[in-house]
Parts: C-alpha cells; structure tokens; sequence
C-alpha cells in the first residue's frame, strides 16, 4: 500500500525550522497541482535552493530529507518542472515519492482551508509548539483534519461484492464511505453497505487501516459476510456497478497503492 515505504521511515512530529537549501520545497497551485520535476533522476521535488526567498512551512520528514510547504510564486523560473494532479502523480510515481505527495497534498488543503478564525474571523497564524493553527484574538485552535472513512469487502461464499463508482475513479472498488457523527466504525460499515447496495451483513471483522492524503482521510478496511437475502439493490446515483464476483474472476486495480486493492487481492488469493 501506499504507505509500505519500509526501510524508509515518515517522521510526522511537528519541528520548529527552517528551510535549508537541501530539503525538498514542495509547491501547490490553485488547482490543487504539485510542482515536480520530470527531468531529474535524484529528486521529483525542488529544493530549498531553487526558491526564490521563500519561507517553506516544516511539513515532514523522509528518512534524512525535510520536506517544506511553499507558495507557488516562490519559483521564478520552473525550468524542467511540471504540475502534477493528484491523480495523475499516484499513476506516473511509485513508492515513497507518492506517499510524500499525498501526505504534502492532506497538509496543503488543510492550511489552504484554515487562513482566518471560524469563531472571531481573525486572520490565524502558526503554533510554535505543535501542528495547529491558533488565533490570537479568541485562543481557537485549530488541528489538522483527518475525515474517518471505511473500505468494506462483503462476502458470500466464494464471491466478493465488487462496485465501481460514477464518477472519479474508474477501476474496480469496495463498498467504501465516511463515518457520521455519533457512529461506531462498525455501524458505518452496515449502513454504508446497505445505501449502496441493500445488502444486509453480519460477522463485521477489522482487517487494516490505511492513510490517504488525497481525500484528507484515514482508511478502515473490515470485512463481513452477506447476511439472508444476497439480492444486490445499486444506488444508482452513486454506483454504476455493484455485483458477486467469484474469486478467480476479480479484476484488481493497476497499481498496489490501496487498501482496496490489497483486500481484493488477498480474497482472489484465498487468503480470506
């Protein structure tokens, strides 16, 4: 998955600093787009060295290498460089590069969404002490969001119950959505499963969980088991597929970034 960088290790304790012309400044545009570099074989990322008097907001760290949030205007020249969707980054990079893209992505749209107080309207400015955003005027702070949301691979025998969405992404999928207030995860998976395809279930059981920068979440992947009537009833609205598909005949995602892939993947395999 996204996040098996091993040896590599993320380092996401908050650290007072500043940026040196070694470390990796990563840059967002409007759009949402990160700036990388297609031409280099050392680094996707730009370096501190190649801003212009940017001030970069201390991100994380990857194994030896410090990564800094800048502004896009912080390039004078982007010679060599190219802006990069989301998306397009998770299919073209592998490995470490794409999981400090998505963390880089999750902490941008935070501190792109918080500039001013929801209480008093107060323009916010930085902890010095830990990652949140704090206002001068009222004392509100604010922490990163982190949207909890479920991957739910139902069971019937030899057969998982595979989707595909509307809209966005294109391949293969679970039955997946976001905890509501005053929801145990367990009771997000049962109510999830049902809206979407009227499927009843039972013998909910806890598989793996995994961070996804792209949507700001945190991943629960469970697995059950069809309870009585198997009759698929597809929310239209949101899914144009839903259907039983045995084990031999599931057709995995392109690449091994998801949660959702690897829980197809080990049911084809037998493994569950």
């Amino acid at each position: 998955m996204i996040q098996d960088i091993f040896p590599s290790r993320l380092r996401n304790e908050y650290i007072d600093c500043e940026m040196g012309d070694m470390d990796y400044a990563v840059a967002f545009n409007r759009d949402g787009k990160i700036l990388l570099y297609t031409d280099r074989e050392e680094s996707l990322f730009p370096l501190g060295k190649d801003c212009e008097a940017a001030e970069g907001i201390y991100l994380f760290s990857l194994d030896d290498r410090r990564f800094f949030l800048v502004r896009e205007d912080s390039f004078s020249e982007k010679e060599g460089c190219e802006y990069y969707s989301i998306r397009d980054a998770r299919d073209r990079f592998e490995g470490k590069d794409v999981f400090a893209i998505f963390t880089a992505y999750h902490l941008w749209r935070w501190y792109e969404d918080n500039h001013f107080c929801g209480k008093c309207g107060q323009k916010l400015i930085h902890s010095r002490t830990e990652r949140a955003l704090t206002c001068p005027e009222c004392g509100n702070i604010i922490y990163p969001r982190i949207n909890p949301a479920v991957i739910v691979g139902v069971t019937k025998g030899d057969s998982l119950l595979i989707t595909r969405y509307n809209r966005g992404y294109a391949h293969n999928a679970l039955v997946a959505g976001f905890t509501e207030i005053g929801e145990t995860l367990e009771e997000t998976v049962a109510r999830e499963v049902m809206e979407e395809t009227g499927i009843r279930v039972k013998n909910i059981c806890y598989y793996k969980s995994q961070p996804w920068g792209m949507a700001q979440d945190i991943l629960t992947g469970f697995f059950c088991e069809a309870d009585g009537d198997d009759e698929i009833h597809r929310d239209e609205n949101e899914l144009k597929y839903a259907e039983w598909v045995k084990r031999e005949d599931i057709v995995l995602q392109p690449n091994n970034l998801s949660l959702t892939n690897e829980m197809m993947g080990i049911f084809k395999e037998g493994k569950r």
